[in-house]
């Protein structure tokens, strides 16, 4: 309590220090700081982050009501060296003693960082925000201009600035908008036949309509969207300079009288302009150049073919399939020209990874109105290779670092395929380390290889199902990872069939047809060892009972595992006094069940479908919402051909293949994440997510790989990774997990100050068991009324944006704990002793 008491002291007088420095201290006597500004649009004050953005000067940014950085500044000093010589000369030996005392080199250094610090004070710091008369009226102007373009011509703007004694004054903006200008008759004036006509048929979809206020944006927008139209109606040489607009006012009361212009092509010679009646231009032909570079231009093509209406042409000898090419290519020949088809085949041609960014030329044919269309690919390097290094923390380790390198072999098949061989590896430091005998006891060495296939990989045609504009692609990876962690070891083979494509922009399918998972554990006998928790229950419940000498140590403790593992068997076979309904006898059941899970090789052979929809338009976007759905289904092929194959059962009447258990469930996700801008760096986010794995026929448990787990730097933040749940249940395992869970989270996110941003946040959820062989009535889901055992965190956060990552420090609180049963659990342990301090990078969501 006195170490809290004296910590909150300090911050007490680090904020009244701070805050007591006068804030127009460098204001000067003819001078105001700007404390506020506002807005009032008839009369009615609007705050606006729209509004905001047009005024040129803002107040100083504050914390929590405090100018922090202005404070910064006013804590450097105005001519820092000059006042630094000053002070040597001020005692008449101070200089002879200091330079005798450190030398001359040293006092020179002491100067310079002397400045240094006053620099970084500066840097750091915001200087006070002076009002400035020729600001104030290029806000008025910015305000005038807003509200002309969008069809308050008869607006009015005024400003008053009210100053006070202690040379501080606020700014009010006053706009008396008037009435707004309303489009009334559409006009058009369009001299070629031609765009008349196309202009007609997409009138409909026109942004200028009869009694819409006047808004200078859909002119522009109308403009871009007509020349967009007729470019892509086959009118190659239009561009959005032909499209202009008269507005008439005169007379009109409050309404506007719209004529759209569109005049003919334009033909500049040297000495003469004319005009012609625009045309529609079809492709004449559609030339490819498979290895264009500077140096072979003007060489002869060495190798030619001629593929379903597309020429290929290379300098060299032909090294892509034809049809690897033209499936990512949109211009056809005899088709008329589209400037969407030319955005296409750059899109999907890059995403081949095969060339460097296209070249796509079109050459007139004016005597017959075509168009040659000349695609010039520049390919990359065959061989590449990629090196990665990866830090991290978690909850079983204090560190862990990995290094991976790629080999990339693009068009190997030469098909446009790439195939990417990849090898991993990393060492962490467990934080139990029950050996002691090194400080780096978890390793991890694995194989990867994918090949990715820029079509579908399939028996028949899919084109008409999914068609090539939606970029499918196909993936076939194999990898093996071998794992010596704290004690249990692993080996793990997978393979994945993996088909993708986006029906849209904001889309993306994606089906694993087959995927397949071996997990073979290498020391099932070192699970007490390594679960020190378990064995600790394990131990209690027997030291209750006399053992077999066999089965203890000399402190009469279970000897791990051979004791262990006895004690286990003669409770389960009642050969101890405790019986099926004693609450010990659970107890050591669960260990049991636990450890089995824990311990046993998995075979898992499923497909999975995902489905994601982000409307997310690029990384800086503060307006937007991700929806992802998933659903995959395990074990349903094997156990419906078990007696086909002559599958063999085991003791636990589970069928095995090649002498391993596969799992049968169905597992299915839905997350959803949602931000809304408030402006000036605000972002409101909220990310809600449910999931729920079912095992049944060859299973009653689901794997650990496929469970769920709460807690951690991007989950619930007051607890950390594999802490939470399941259910109220006070759990003591190192890793608990469930097989159903719900998380929700709220957090606001804004600007402190440069590139550091701190965040508000709410965190929700728990973990349950559902459905499989869980018996503890604290951890099974069974109904709404456990919807009470929702745990709740809450805390804050720094992040500092380094602009291609966010380093990110969260620091969580136990708010609502359902471990504590019936009694209170609100605030039970609600402080920084049993805080949470997650480290991660980028956001949680």
């Amino acid at each position: 309590m006195k170490k809290t008491l004296a910590k909150i002291s300090i911050f007490i007088v680090i904020i009244s220090v701070i805050t007591s420095c006068n804030v127009v201290k460098k204001v000067g006597d003819d001078q105001h700081l700007l404390t506020q500004t506002s807005v009032f649009v008839n009369g009615k004050k609007n705050a606006s982050e729209e509004l905001k953005n047009l005024i040129y000067q803002q107040p100083n940014g504050k914390l929590f009501g405090i100018p922090l950085r202005l404070h910064i500044y006013n804590l450097a000093r105005d001519h820092r060296d000059s006042l630094f010589e000053v002070w040597l000369d001020k005692h008449p030996k101070r200089r002879a003693r200091l330079t005798k005392k450190l030398s001359k080199k040293q006092v020179d250094q002491l100067k310079e960082s002397s400045l240094g610090f006053n620099n970084w004070l500066r840097k750091t710091g915001e200087a006070p925000v002076i009002i400035d008369s020729l600001k104030t009226n290029r806000s008025k102007k910015r305000l005038e201009g807003y509200y002309s373009f969008n069809g308050w011509f008869d607006r009015k703007i005024t400003h008053e600035i009210n100053t006070n004694k202690n040379k501080r004054a606020s700014i009010d903006y006053h706009v008396n908008t008037g009435k707004p200008y309303i489009l009334d008759s559409i006009f058009t004036s369009i001299s070629s036949v031609l765009i008349d006509s196309l202009y007609q048929v997409s009138k409909e979809s026109s942004l200028l309509k009869k009694g819409v206020q006047y808004k200078e944006r859909d002119f522009t927008d109308e403009r871009d969207r007509l020349s967009e139209t007729f470019r892509n109606s086959g009118v190659y040489h239009f561009s959005q300079d032909y499209v202009r607009f008269e507005i008439d006012t005169i007379g009109k009361n409050k309404k506007v009288d719209v004529d759209v212009i569109i005049q003919d092509r334009i033909i500049r010679n040297e000495d003469s302009v004319t005009t012609i009646p625009f045309k529609i231009y079809t492709i004449k032909a559609v030339n490819i150049i498979t290895d264009d570079a500077f140096i072979n231009r003007g060489k002869p093509f060495q190798d030619s073919i001629s593929y379903e209406n597309y020429n290929l042409y290379s300098y060299g000898k032909m090294r892509y399939r034809p049809k690897a090419l033209i499936d990512a290519i949109f211009i056809s020949k005899d088709h008329i020209f589209r400037d969407v088809d030319r955005l296409n085949t750059y899109r999907h041609l890059n995403e081949l990874r095969t060339f460097k960014y296209p070249t796509i030329d079109y050459i007139v044919n004016d005597n017959d109105n075509t168009l040659t269309a000349n695609i010039l690919l520049s390919p990359r390097k065959k061989y590449g290779l990629g090196f990665d290094v990866d830090i991290s923390q978690s909850n079983i380790q204090s560190i862990g670092l990995a290094f991976s390198t790629s080999l990339y072999i693009r068009n190997i098949f030469r098909g446009a395929e790439t195939l990417e061989i990849s090898a991993l590896g990393s060492i962490g430091a467990s934080k139990d380390n029950a050996t002691k005998d090194q400080f780096f006891d978890i390793n991890e060495i694995g194989v990867d290889a994918k090949l990715i296939i820029p079509r579908f990989f399939f028996p028949f045609n899919t084109k008409r199902i999914i068609p090539k504009h939606m970029s499918p692609s196909t993936r076939i990876s194999l990898g093996f990872t071998s794992q010596t962690n704290i004690g249990l070891d692993k080996q793990t083979v997978n393979g994945i069939l993996n088909y993708n494509w986006s029906p849209s922009k904001t889309v993306t399918n994606s089906v694993d047809l087959f995927s397949t998972q071996y997990i073979r554990n290498l020391n099932p006998q070192n699970y007490f060892t390594v679960y020190q928790n378990s064995y600790k229950s394990l131990n209690n419940i027997a030291l209750q009972f006399n053992q077999n000498p066999l089965n203890v140590d000399t402190s009469g403790n279970l000897i791990i595992p051979i004791g262990a593992n006895n004690f286990i068997s003669e409770v389960l076979n009642e050969e101890t006094p405790l019986t099926p309904q004693d609450d010990d006898f659970r107890a050591v059941n669960n260990i049991d069940e636990r450890k089995q899970r824990l311990t046993e090789d998995n075979l898992i052979i499923s497909s999975n479908f995902s489905f994601i929809k982000d409307k997310r338009e690029s990384l800086t976007d503060q307006k937007f919402s991700i929806f992802r759905f998933k659903f995959e289904a395990a074990g349903n092929i094997l156990k419906s051909l078990s007696s086909t194959l002559g599958l063999k059962k085991n003791q636990d009447n589970r069928y095995e293949l090649f002498g391993v258990a596969f799992s049968q469930y169905l597992k299915t996700e839905l997350d959803y994440i949602k931000y809304w801008s408030l402006g000036g760096k605000n972002v409101l986010a909220i990310r809600s997510y449910f999931g729920i794995a079912i095992p049944y026929g060859n299973s009653n448990s689901i794997p650990f790989s496929k469970s769920f787990f709460a807690g951690g730097p991007n989950d619930n933040r007051a607890w950390t990774a594999y802490d939470l749940g399941p259910g109220s249940s006070d759990s003591n395992n190192e890793f608990n997990e469930a097989n159903m869970k719900l998380a929700f989270s709220l957090e606001h996110r804004f600007n402190l100050f440069g590139n550091v941003n701190g965040a508000l946040f709410i965190d929700a959820g728990n973990i349950w068991n559902v459905r499989d062989s869980e018996i503890d009535p604290n951890a099974i889901f069974d109904g709404f009324s456990s919807l009470k055992d929702i745990a709740v965190g809450s805390g804050f956060g720094l992040r500092y944006d380094f602009g291609f990552f966010v380093l990110r420090g969260d620091v969580g609180f136990k708010t609502y704990d359902p471990s504590y049963k019936d009694n209170n659990r609100w605030f039970n342990d609600y402080n920084f002793a049993h805080a949470v301090y997650n480290i991660g990078i980028n956001y949680p969501f």
